[in-house]
């Protein structure tokens, strides 16, 4: 995924039914060097867009067929975290909280100024930017767990949980030669260079699991 982050330009992902809006924000963008791709529906940006692709998303609030706020909902419940920046040129107090309490960046209202914009995207940029690296080291993270056998993970977790190699071995029944080297191993696997290396990325794919579920 860090491969993807690096050669792919983030791109400004427009959903507006006005092909006229679509037109005005595209050339802005393109302006100052920044992509941006329209689409007239959130059906449409949803068959076309691909997770891999980095960048935000600047929806509209009111759409035919699914809102820019039930579709935000959507994303969410399909666990898609990409950045949303909210526009209309119809806003109200309760829809902004409603979109704002449900994580988008920014809520412009038609006709905004080009800096709000601009300051907007390189935001949502910076976070979905932040959000991938951080999604590809705990990927490497957990492939790294993954490698561990039964036994490893055993002592991984006693090791992290404080234990003493003495403990360890009664805790499991084995050896303190045995513990030593089944924890060099765990050590080597996760590319742990301390405990507190281990027991940092053993709190991180901890973190992970919880977000899961």
């Amino acid at each position: 995924m860090s491969e993807v982050i690096e050669a792919v330009a983030p791109t400004v992902f427009i959903v507006d039914d006005d092909a006229s809006i679509c037109a005005a924000m595209v050339n802005l963008l393109n302006s100052e060097g920044i992509a941006a791709t329209p689409f007239s529906s959130t059906e449409d940006f949803f068959e076309q867009w691909q997770p891999a692709l980095p960048g935000c998303l600047l929806l509209d609030v009111r759409l035919p067929g699914i809102t820019g706020v039930e579709f935000q909902e959507v994303l969410r419940d399909e666990g898609i975290s990409i950045p949303i920046i909210f526009m209309t040129a119809y806003g109200d107090v309760p829809t902004v909280r409603r979109v704002m309490k449900a994580g988008a960046i920014e809520f412009l209202t038609k006709p905004f100024q080009k800096e709000e914009l601009l300051a907007a995207v390189r935001h949502a940029f910076e976070l979905d930017r932040t959000r991938r690296v951080e999604a590809s080291s705990l990927q490497t993270l957990q492939s790294r767990f993954d490698s561990l056998t039964p036994r490893e993970r055993e002592v991984m977790a006693l090791v992290t949980a404080g234990l003493l190699n003495k403990q360890i071995a009664g805790e499991l029944a084995l050896s303190e030669i045995t513990v030593k080297l089944h924890r060099r191993q765990v050590m080597e696997k996760m590319k742990a260079n301390s405990l507190a290396d281990l027991v940092r990325s053993a709190e991180n794919l901890k973190k992970s699991s919880y977000t899961k579920g």
